[in-house]
């Protein structure tokens, strides 16, 4: 058999070494599209719906307080020289003190919600109590540099606090009586700005005389 020449193995040569290296660009190709891929998008990070902040427990209104009672009180100072009588309505207090001679004052204000009152009157006097489990006051009364503590108690019928205004003899007549519940009574009658003991009044009728004339002396409320 003749041998190809050596021009034929050059061809040859050269023919595989093309074919090589459009192979080898082949696979390249490949490669590189296998390898390029659009990486899908992340997902996307769901935001978590935020809890509420806890809120403070509302706190429910205090109890308000109940209302005062409208009612009369009436007593003896604690040294047993004086008596108080305090009658309250819709909020307000009237109070009197007299030591059935000479002393006495008449005396204004407001019970607050708590049951305490803060009370002024004439000659300067002050009264300072609170009403206790709606059955008494209890405080004290300031006059001419003295000082009363008293516990004034819940009014029966009968007892409690009167006053009768009116002209005698051609003078002002102003009386004030404290009836406590054991039947005692103290007061005082003003003549123009002249103090003295009170006669006694009829605690069902409130009639009194005074100097000759009767009159009628009224149940006090604010």
């Amino acid at each position: 058999m003749k041998r190809p020449g050596p021009l034929l193995t050059l061809l040859a040569g050269l023919l595989l070494g093309l074919l090589t290296l459009a192979l080898d660009a082949t696979a390249g190709t490949s490669r590189a599209s296998s390898s390029y891929q659009e990486k899908p998008p992340s997902p996307t990070p769901t935001s978590s719906t935020a809890s509420p902040a806890p809120t403070a427990p509302s706190q429910s209104p205090s109890p308000s307080p109940s209302k005062i009672a409208d009612a009369s009180y009436a007593g003896r100072t604690d040294d047993d020289s004086s008596s108080v009588a305090v009658s309250v309505r819709d909020g307000r207090a009237i109070a009197y003190f007299c030591d059935g001679r000479s002393k006495e004052s008449w005396l204004r204000g407001r019970v607050r919600p708590d049951g305490s009152m803060t009370l002024t009157g004439s000659h300067g006097a002050a009264l300072n109590g609170t009403l206790q489990d709606g059955s008494r006051v209890r405080g004290a009364v300031d006059l001419d540099g003295g000082h009363y503590a008293f516990t004034a108690r819940k009014a029966v019928k009968g007892s409690g606090l009167y006053r009768a205004t009116a002209t005698v003899r051609g003078a002002k007549v102003d009386g004030g009586w404290i009836v406590l519940a054991d039947g005692r009574q103290v007061g005082i009658v003003d003549r123009e700005g002249t103090p003295s003991s009170a006669p006694r009044i009829d605690p069902e009728t409130g009639a009194v005389t005074v100097d000759g004339r009767r009159l009628t002396a009224n149940p006090v409320l604010p």
